[in-house]
């Protein structure tokens, strides 16, 4: 019986999308292995957002042919978008798949047991691009699913290849997104609502985001949360606030990537919006949810970012008040606009920048969780022994529960106390 081990790099839509695929080759009798073990098949869902991701991805590429040499090679994804002719020269790699024809995967990779050749699933998805129907009932490896509900950016930051390595926005259908919903609320109590461009999910079927939050909530009784892996600031409409409020079975926090807290960067970097509107806006979601985390997405170097307009960003951070943030250091991508902008930033001050960040971050996340103590807050138990369990508030708060908790279970904790860094409850 052929065994078969996968590797995901990057993003929740790559999860969702390896764990579809994951589920295909199970159904057609292949066994899973994990990715450190000697396997038949092994394959890649790569990233290329950073240049660091694609080095792991072609690190991940290396260690898979050294484990067997002789193993069938599939490797998926934006990397092999992105650089297709690096990757079609590569000798030992079988079936190499885009940003397009995932679908197809599984059956080419039995196609190939039998018949061993090269496959090249290549297509420009920036002029031909439909929402794929991939499909899974379970994460095997993790507690709460993932459902990938749209594809795709046409925003064009000056800094972001992914509009080139994913195509044009698309979404799934809402009819498909209730009935995936569903099979997965049979198995985990939290679905994470993914994508490229969430925020801009169903824009092809006049369906905006919160009323597909709201079929979901309807027709899943099973789910008791849904959680939004990252949005916009500009598409968090009054309507979608309005919902929040509603049910609260949505999860208290929201991810929304802001990339620099300088107007004149901002600009630069082609994101719609300024500083002031975009703290008005968290003050306004803040006055009707008090206790909501909300974090961020952070690029520190970018082109020609001065001291001055780094200043600028540490001091939008404390007007914020993020509950955490995550950092990145600009990685330049060939055929992006921001190679015409400006002057490279030193990768010394580039660092020194990001874990000034990174301590800035760390103090705030201390400080919203603390803010828990004495109150009640709702864990999903992620893992467990005969002490307890560990899991995630609705807020993103990581908790400690002691005594009896099973796994997969939302329970209710009241937090009484931080023990090296991790808050600590026990079960209302």
């Amino acid at each position: 019986m052929a065994t078969y081990a996968m590797c995901t790099l990057g993003c929740k839509v790559n999860t969702f999308e390896a764990q579809a695929v994951s589920s295909a080759l199970k159904s057609k009798g292949l066994v899973e292995v994990d990715f450190k073990e000697k396997a038949d098949v092994y394959c890649i869902f790569t990233c290329a957002v950073t240049n660091t991701a694609e080095s792991k991805s072609r690190k991940m590429i290396h260690q898979a042919l050294r484990r067997n040499p002789d193993a069938l090679m599939c490797v998926v994804g934006c990397l092999v978008q992105i650089h297709p002719n690096d990757m079609k020269d590569a000798d030992r790699i079988d079936l190499l798949v885009g940003s397009s024809g995932k679908e197809l995967i599984a059956d080419r990779i039995m196609e190939l047991l039998v018949n061993r050749r090269k496959i090249h699933e290549l297509n420009d998805v920036r002029k031909h691009a439909e929402f794929e129907g991939l499909f899974t009932e379970q994460f095997s490896h993790q507690t709460r699913a993932y459902l990938k509900i749209q594809d795709g950016c046409n925003q064009f930051c000056s800094y972001c290849v992914i509009p080139y390595a994913r195509g044009k926005e698309r979404s799934l259908e809402p009819s498909k997104a209730v009935e995936q919903a569903q099979k997965l609320s049979e198995h985990h109590r939290e679905i994470v609502l993914a994508g490229i461009h969430t925020g801009r999910y169903g824009r092809e079927f006049d369906k905006p985001l919160h009323e597909l939050m709201n079929e979901l909530l309807e027709n899943c009784p099973k789910l008791e949360r849904l959680r939004i892996s990252s949005i916009e600031i500009s598409e968090i409409t009054d309507e979608f606030l309005v919902l929040m409020v509603k049910d609260k079975r949505i999860a208290r926090h929201l991810h929304i990537p802001v990339q620099s807290g300088s107007d004149t960067v901002l600009k630069r970097m082609n994101r719609p919006y300024s500083k002031i509107e975009f703290l008005k806006r968290i003050d306004e979601i803040r006055a009707r949810i008090p206790d909501i985390s909300i974090s961020t997405d952070l690029i520190v170097g970018f082109q020609s970012e001065s001291d001055d307009e780094f200043i600028e960003t540490m001091d939008f951070l404390n007007q914020a008040r993020f509950s955490f943030v995550h950092c990145f250091p600009f990685s330049m991508k060939n055929g992006t606009a921001a190679q015409r902008i400006g002057k490279a930033v030193s990768e010394t001050v580039k660092k020194q920048r990001a874990q000034e960040v990174a301590e800035w971050s760390e103090a705030s996340k201390k400080s919203y969780e603390l803010s828990f103590l004495g109150k009640e807050v709702d864990v999903l138990i992620e893992k467990c022994d005969e002490t307890g369990g560990v899991g995630h508030s609705s807020e993103y708060v990581f908790v400690k529960v002691h005594g009896d908790v099973q796994k997969n279970t939302v329970v209710r904790v009241v937090c009484t106390h931080v023990e090296q860094g991790v808050m600590n409850g026990k079960r209302v």
